[in-house]
């Protein structure tokens, strides 16, 4: 069978819309008991909720915690990105080891692939420093509302530069997401806990975050298509490019006179977070394939909401009524705009489908 090869506009039409893109492999094959798929289902979201939430609660015990007291959130960032790199090669060699026990693809030192996936690593950069900056200077609570205009950069993203227009419907959504951020950032001023600078991270995490989608689809062709490739050029690439940050920064010498430097703990939970940053891709990737990349979205929408609530319950803080509607704004915006978007991709590929059926049997 031949396959028409995608146009670049389409490939970053794919990655703002988040469609796969992905044809489904062989045959569809028998179908598995219901109880089955739907126990393998919940204990997906399960690990991607526990993995996610657990994640951000320990990035902010390490950025900013009073106990800790180590101001490098660079250097953080910096060693996350060496255990995943460090965990893609020993997976790597495992693999070649042990071919039948563990599936994962080579991985080796290439200067080509490196220099191919090089934009995609400085938009890798900004989007898991501004991340964590975010996170340091607010938070958990307000973390997810101060990140939450990414859906807007992608709707702003597809016009500058695809010139693709939104639905009434879709820029609605939007519009109730910025009024959530707004009315959060003033509830946060009104309680006397807004940061201004953690604020400005967020936006600019959301940025990058639109633009990582982009990139991503932009130099997959480089790796064979493969994401633990990318993954693991990606974070080598991150590593090196740190390296002078923190001398820029003066975090290595931060570090150097850092009172723990010989604590097991403190290195246990660096590497902890590591692996969560590690693990959070997999189980991403797993739920987007056991469900969709719509469940994925209404997922991850829901997870946000609790991880507000715990932190709330966690930190004993006292929230008012406009704060928590800033956040429904924020939650049912983002569902809201999901949800347009899938019957929009449904109706395209309803409308789509009998022109197909036309050109086959013309013989095109």
């Amino acid at each position: 069978m031949n396959r028409t090869p995608l146009k670049r506009s389409r490939i970053l039409s794919m990655a703002l819309s988040g469609a796969s893109g992905a044809p489904a492999e062989g045959a569809p094959g028998p179908e598995k008991p219901f109880l089955l798929r739907a126990a393998r289902i919940a204990l997906v979201v399960t690990l991607y909720w526990v993995i996610s939430i657990s994640m951000v609660f320990l990035n902010k015990y390490l950025l900013d915690s009073p106990s800790l007291r180590l101001d490098a959130p660079l250097f953080v960032t910096f060693y996350q990105c060496l255990v995943t790199a460090l965990l893609c090669k020993a997976l790597s060699l495992l693999a070649a080891c042990r071919p039948g026990a563990v599936r994962f693809p080579a991985v080796r030192a290439d200067l080509k692939a490196s220099r191919s996936v090089l934009p995609l690593s400085l938009v890798f950069i900004g989007m898991i420093t501004f991340n964590n900056l975010c996170l340091k200077y607010v938070g958990v609570a307000f973390y997810h509302v101060g990140r939450s205009l990414t859906t807007v950069f992608n709707v702003l993203l597809s016009y500058l530069l695809l010139k693709q227009t939104t639905s009434f419907s879709a820029l609605l959504s939007c519009g109730v997401i910025i009024g959530g951020f707004w009315l959060g950032v003033d509830q946060e001023g009104e309680e006397g806990t807004l940061s201004w600078v953690g604020t400005l991270f967020g936006v600019l995490a959301s940025l990058c975050v639109s633009l990582n989608a982009i990139y991503t689809k932009k130099v997959l062709p480089a790796v064979d298509g493969s994401i633990w490739r990318l993954t693991f050029y990606n974070n080598v690439n991150a590593c090196i490019l740190f390296l002078p940050l923190l001398l820029l920064f003066g975090e290595l010498q931060t570090v150097a006179v850092f009172d723990k430097l010989d604590s097991a703990y403190f290195w246990g939970m660096m590497t902890l977070g590591g692996l969560f940053g590690f693990a959070i891709g997999y189980v991403t990737g797993l739920q987007i394939k056991f469900t969709s990349p719509l469940t994925h979205n209404v997922s991850g929408t829901a997870k946000a909401c609790a991880q507000t609530v715990l932190a709330v319950l966690y930190f004993e803080e006292t929230k008012s009524f406009l704060w928590w509607t800033s956040n429904l704004m924020v939650l049912g915006g983002s569902s809201a705009y999901t949800w347009v978007k899938g019957l929009e991709m449904k109706k395209a590929q309803e409308e789509l489908a009998p022109r197909e059926g036309e050109k086959g049997e013309m013989g095109v």
